[in-house]
C-alpha cells in the first residue's frame, strides 16, 4: 500500500465520520456550531452528513480501484 492512497483513505475515514455524526446525532453538531434549534437546521445538518459521507466513499472508492488498476497495468 502506498502512501498516498493511505492517506487518501485516512481522509477519506475522517469524512465518513464527521458525515456519520452529522447524519446521527444532528443536535450534537447543532450545538457545536452554534446554529439555533429549527427542523431546517436538522435537515441542513443531516443534508451535509450525507454529502460528505458520499464523498468519503467516492474517495476511497476511486483511490482503491485506481491503486488495484495500477498495479494489474505493470
Amino acid at each position: 500500500m502506498t502512501r498516498g492512497l493511505l492517506i487518501a483513505d485516512g481522509i477519506a475515514a475522517v469524512l465518513a465520520a464527521t458525515g456519520l455524526a452529522l447524519l446521527v446525532r444532528p443536535a450534537v453538531a447543532r450545538r457545536l456550531l452554534r446554529v439555533r434549534d429549527s427542523a431546517e437546521a436538522t435537515y441542513a445538518l443531516r443534508i451535509a452528513g450525507a454529502m460528505l459521507f458520499a464523498a468519503a466513499l467516492f474517495c476511497a472508492g476511486f483511490a482503491n480501484m485506481f491503486a488495484i488498476a495500477s498495479a494489474g497495468a505493470a
